[in-house]
């Protein structure tokens, strides 16, 4: 096994580098594999909290959609309104078009990605205008409000039970991406860092028993986060030096901004694997890494995130389209809805398929920054950052 300590690194203490190889050797053995418990920390209070409220989100969605199920199924029987036969179908479609398509594009990714990459930002934008155009031939403006339809029949608090379990739903589907990603970053990581394979049923496993909490967490912070600042970014742009009331909170926005992003970022997902630590504090020193690498610039112009957005959103528009012509064929007046239902199948369905490469492009990133000179490493990061040094001269 290569020795840690002729690596140059830059922030990983010699205790978290003693973990790391105690879980290598945990890892190869196939004895020392089953019992890895060891190797991991207590949780924080935040996490093992945000794990309760996490598993009873899970039970309050189960009883929500057993409750609406019931609901429409005894509603069905009373009523000549509501069609479970012409409902399903379309959904189970999407469902099923979104995981067989997802994988396979998956797939494609992994064997071409600058296809890949060009295929997403040009379908993207095509398939949502499909969409878009299939709506408007559905119905009115007013159709096209999410849920306006949804509500137009029923009590309010039906449309708020809705609205929670559209909530819940966001919120589980983000955990299970988040927990993908953790994973795979973690195996990605120790082979980059080490040279060593680590056995992929072991790192979920830990996963899904040890952090728990944490990915909870991270699962509702890296999205606000995220779309916090987006909008800054916005703002920045479309404002500049403006004098407009708008936009006079501009540095302000950037300000809170670049401080929430050191405490809640998806690349500290690889240290909450691999080092068992908080979300919080995994972010953060995931962060702190970058900046003393001179990889901050870099990381900020990556456009993995977007990618998987993207194809997140080609994949939900697909999935949308399949569904939304099949109900005009059968049944026109709940086109509106399962439409929306199936681009969120689609997205969420996306998004879980391309947890891998974004988890392993961050692994990638986060052991290049912590050890710049080993030889696992091409000379595809300083390539990029000479580029940019150039550009900014």
């Amino acid at each position: 096994m290569t020795n840690l300590n002729n690596f140059n690194v830059i922030k990983v203490t010699d205790e978290e580098k003693i973990q790391v190889q105690q879980e290598w050797i945990s890892s190869t053995n196939p004895i020392k594999a089953q019992d890895s418990s060891s190797s991991f920390p207590n949780a924080t209070l935040a996490g093992e909290g945000f794990k309760i409220l996490f598993y009873l989100n899970l039970l309050l969605l189960a009883a929500l959609v057993i409750s609406l199920t019931l609901y429409g199924l005894v509603y069905a029987f009373r009523s000549h309104h509501f069609h479970p036969k012409q409902w399903y179908p379309p959904l189970l479609i999407a469902t099923l078009c979104g995981g067989i398509v997802g994988f396979k594009w998956q797939w494609i990714t992994a064997r071409n990605p600058t296809k890949a990459i060009r295929a997403a930002f040009c379908l993207s934008p095509l398939l949502s205008c499909a969409m878009g155009v299939m709506f408007v031939y559905i119905g009115s403006a007013p159709s096209l409000a999410v849920g306006a339809r949804a509500i137009e029949n029923r009590t309010m608090l039906t449309a708020l039970l809705i609205l929670v379990i559209l909530l819940s739903l966001g919120w589980t589907m983000q955990f299970l991406k988040n927990v993908l990603q953790v994973t795979i970053s973690r195996v990605k990581y120790m082979h980059l860092f080490g040279g060593e394979i680590m056995d992929t049923r072991v790192a979920l496993h830990d996963t899904v028993k040890y952090q728990t909490g944490s990915v909870s967490l991270g699962s509702i912070l890296v999205p606000f986060i995220s779309l916090f600042r987006g909008f800054a970014r916005s703002t920045s742009l479309i404002g500049g030096d403006n004098g407009e009331v708008m936009f006079s909170c501009v540095s302000c926005y950037m300000g809170i901004a670049s401080l929430l992003v050191t405490r809640g970022n998806r690349w500290g997902f690889v240290h909450v694997g691999v080092y068992t630590k908080g979300f919080v504090q995994a972010s953060s020193d995931t962060w702190d890494i970058f900046n003393r690498a001179g990889l901050e610039q870099l990381i900020d112009l990556d456009l993995t995130g977007s990618f998987c957005f993207l194809s997140g959103m080609a994949g939900g528009a697909m999935c949308s389209l399949v569904s939304g012509i099949w109900s005009i064929v059968i049944h026109k007046s709940y086109a509106t809805e399962i439409s929306i239902y199936a681009f969120l199948i689609g997205y969420f369905m996306f998004r879980l398929a391309m947890s891998w490469p974004q988890a392993c492009v961050s692994a990638y990133y986060v052991a290049y920054a912590e050890n710049p000179q080993s030889t696992q490493f091409d000379c595809t990061i300083p390539v990029r950052l000479e580029q940019l040094q150039i550009y900014q001269a």
